[in-house]
């Protein structure tokens, strides 16, 4: 029995050894230069969807507002391909949420990006569904019997036509080369979501080149993700949902060691639920140990006081949230900006 004992003893002593070892081993860094990573005791307001409490969304109001009104960070936007093969801002492959398509077709159908060219889709006002937070509809009768023979201009000189990535690239590349961006590919597979990346990719080796290292890209989809990683390494990537549910796991195993991943940004919600089991990610332990390898924590999509300011609290980098005036308004009341 002693024996036995003793055999037991120094199997768990050898394992506690082994976990002490690889947590107390520098894990090697995921990206070397990491412009994501916010200076100690500072943190990034990251403009989701270009901040659409105030404005409408993914448009040309909204980011003008978010950099020069509300001085974000981060603009953060999603890419889907059109008929035609550009990338434009939309955060669903379906536009009906977002404008005038039914009103301006006639057809009551759900209608996808895809099934329009770039030039087509400037037909439509994508401030008509927006309501501000009065629950006004400031835009819905921006095109009226007097001009609806000018939709087209009328649109873009307010600023709510669809716009491609290049588009946006080029309002802020002079003025604000500090501004950063998150971009998630919504189009999966090579017919789309590959397409979208080699544009990214000719984009910022190209003639937004000084953006390079300004533009982490994102996907929800682990084919996208892998084809980034395989063919333009250089390009910073996020982690897709695969990813980050494997740099999570490695962490609650203390084993994050063993953590290959070469992402730049976890960008995670605060709590996720599978199998019936919801999990914490409000965890100072997570933004430590991505700090370990040089990983940026991103949470999304805060709106809230409360969850704002236990964000700020565990160290993460970036606050993802529709409402950047209220995230700056916690931010100075803390004294950080």
């Amino acid at each position: 029995m002693k024996k036995f004992l003793k055999i037991l003893g120094s199997i768990i002593g050898g394992i506690l050894v082994f976990f002490l070892i690889i947590n107390i081993i520098p894990p090697s860094k995921a990206v070397s230069n990491n412009p994501f990573i916010a200076e100690k005791g500072d943190i990034m307001v990251a403009a989701h969807r270009g901040g659409h409490i105030h404005n409408p969304q993914n448009t040309i109001k909204a980011f003008d507002a978010a950099v020069n009104e509300f001085d974000v960070d981060i603009l953060e936007m999603d890419l889907v391909m059109t008929k035609d093969e550009e990338a434009v801002i939309i955060h669903n492959e379906d536009i009906n949420d977002y404008c005038d398509v039914v009103e301006v077709t006639g057809v009551d159908k759900t209608h996808y990006v895809k099934d329009f060219t770039y030039d087509e889709l400037q037909e439509f006002n994508f401030g008509y569904k927006f309501k501000d937070e009065e629950g006004n509809t400031p835009y819905k009768d921006l095109i009226n019997e007097d001009n609806k023979n000018n939709i087209k201009n009328i649109i873009k000189e307010n600023n709510l036509n669809i716009i491609k990535i290049e588009e946006l690239f080029e309002r802020f590349y002079e003025t604000n080369k500090d501004l950063l961006f998150i971009i998630e590919i919504k189009n999966s597979g090579e017919e789309g979501g590959y397409i979208v990346a080699d544009k990214m990719n000719s984009l910022l080796t190209g003639k937004y080149k000084d953006y390079s290292d300004n533009v982490v890209i994102g996907t929800f989809n682990g084919e996208i993700e892998r084809y980034l990683q395989d063919t333009y390494p250089s390009l910073l990537r996020g982690a897709s949902v695969d990813g980050a549910t494997e740099f999570i796991v490695t962490q609650l195993l203390k084993v994050n060691l063993f953590s290959t991943h070469t992402f730049a940004c976890l960008q995670i919600p605060t709590e996720e639920s599978a199998a019936g089991i919801t999990l914490d990610l409000l965890s100072k332990d997570y933004v430590d140990r991505a700090h370990r390898r040089n990983i940026a924590v991103q949470y999304w999509t805060i709106n809230d006081r409360e969850t704002m300011e236990k964000i700020i609290e565990l160290g993460a980098d970036c606050i993802m949230t529709d409402n950047p005036k209220l995230l700056n308004e916690v931010l100075k009341e803390k004294g950080i900006k």
